[in-house]
This record gives structure tokens, C-alpha cells and sequence, in this order.
């Protein structure tokens, strides 16, 4: 378990010595939390890269560094993980642009996040609260709804920003299954207490898939 940012911020130095060409880190998961205050502690660090150039030099660096890659766990089943890497206490969840089915690294996450690190190669940035809320209603990991419920509460939601990052993931995707799963998930934090104003809209959008699959199945 990491329960200092600055064990991660060490980290990223260490990475950054072992590129030689420029890589951009999106984090995405408990380690934003843990950045924010709103977690004491993560074990999981989700990086995500935006091109397979990153990834691959990426890959090379945390191979160096004498990390080892893993097969995926339990509750990722929903997850597009390219790669698991376990070094002691750290275990870096590696995505290449896409974070799970269908659901990918936008324009719109990009110029939401936060740089919060330039190094020689390496820059990092921290996914917005909205994006990593939404990415953590994709998951079935132990702890990601009680994270969810943290982002909520500890800090000014954009719910609008939440919507329309699920209406432009599901119009590039081609594959809105996944609303379903978000809807799922949303439920159970409503069942927590949670207020989620946009509920009406993402009921809608979950009608919509159903429908469509309905009518699919029917002309078969």
C-alpha cells in the first residue's frame, strides 16, 4: 500500500530516468485520491497512455526498473488492462488509451487533467475527479464505490461534465454496453445515499441501449 503521494512523485523520477523519449502519464485512479487527500492510501496505480509509442517505452522503463508483469486479477474483467506491473508495494495498472470496452483517454479527459509533474521525458497528470468518478463506475474492484462516494462529497461534482463525457464516449465508441454497467453502479451509490442529478438522463441513455438491443433482436 502507498499512503504518501511523494512515494509515487519518487517513483515517477525513477521511471524518468530510465526514458529516452517524452511519455505523458494520465492518472486516473486512487492515486488522484490519494493526491486530493480524499484516500489515505492506494495499491493500485492506474496509468494510462494516449499512443503505443508511450506505452511500448513505457513498458521497456518499468521492465528496467525490475518490475514484473502480471496477469489480471479478479474484477477486472470489464477493464481493457494492456498490463499489470508489481514492483514491492507498487502495482501499476498500465492502460493504452483505452480504460475499459470502449471507454477511452478523450480529448475532453485530456484537457481536463492536471499536470502536476515535468521531468526530463516524463510529464504526469492527474485525471480530473469527474473522469476518475466515471472511470471507477466501470470497475467491480473492492473500495471503488466507497471511492466513488469520496470524489461525490469531498469535492464540487461537475455532473454535467460527467453527462456529456458519457454521451461523447458512447457516440466514439460504437459499443454503448457499457452504459449499462455505469447505470448499475450509479444505482448502488444512489442505494448509499448519493444525490446524482443526472440520474434521469443516464436512465434514459440506459432505456435507449435496451430498446435498440430489443429491436436488434427481434429482426433476427
Amino acid at each position: 500500500m502507498i499512503s504518501d503521494f511523494k512515494e509515487l512523485t519518487k517513483l515517477f523520477g525513477e521511471i524518468d530516468k530510465s526514458l529516452d523519449k517524452k511519455a505523458h502519464f494520465y492518472v486516473i485512479g486512487g492515486a488522484m485520491l490519494l493526491y486530493h487527500g480524499m484516500k489515505t492510501a492506494t495499491k493500485d496505480i492506474d496509468l494510462v497512455v494516449s499512443k503505443e509509442s508511450e506505452y511500448n517505452i513505457t513498458r521497456n522503463a518499468l521492465r528496467k526498473l525490475n518490475f514484473a508483469a502480471k496477469a489480471p486479477l479478479f474484477g477486472h474483467e470489464k477493464i481493457d488492462l494492456s498490463q499489470i506491473f508489481v514492483r514491492e508495494d507498487f502495482r501499476i495498472d498500465l492502460f493504452h488509451r483505452a480504460v475499459c470496452k470502449g471507454f477511452c483517454l478523450s480529448g475532453g479527459m485530456i484537457r481536463r487533467a492536471q499536470k502536476i509533474l515535468e521531468l526530463k521525458y516524463l510529464w504526469v497528470f492527474l485525471c480530473s475527479p469527474e473522469d476518475v468518478f466515471l472511470f471507477k463506475t466501470f470497475t467491480e474492484r473492492e473500495g471503488d464505490i466507497a471511492d466513488c462516494l469520496n470524489i461525490a462529497r469531498q469535492k464540487k461534482i461537475n455532473w454535467s461534465t460527467i453527462l456529456e463525457e458519457v454521451k461523447d464516449q458512447i457516440k466514439s465508441s460504437g459499443n454503448p454496453v457499457w452504459i449499462t454497467w455505469v447505470g448499475e453502479r450509479l444505482d448502488l451509490l444512489e442505494d448509499r445515499g448519493l444525490n446524482i442529478p443526472i440520474m434521469k438522463e443516464i436512465n434514459e441513455l440506459r432505456g435507449k441501449y435496451f430498446d435498440d438491443l430489443e429491436k436488434r433482436q427481434t429482426k433476427r
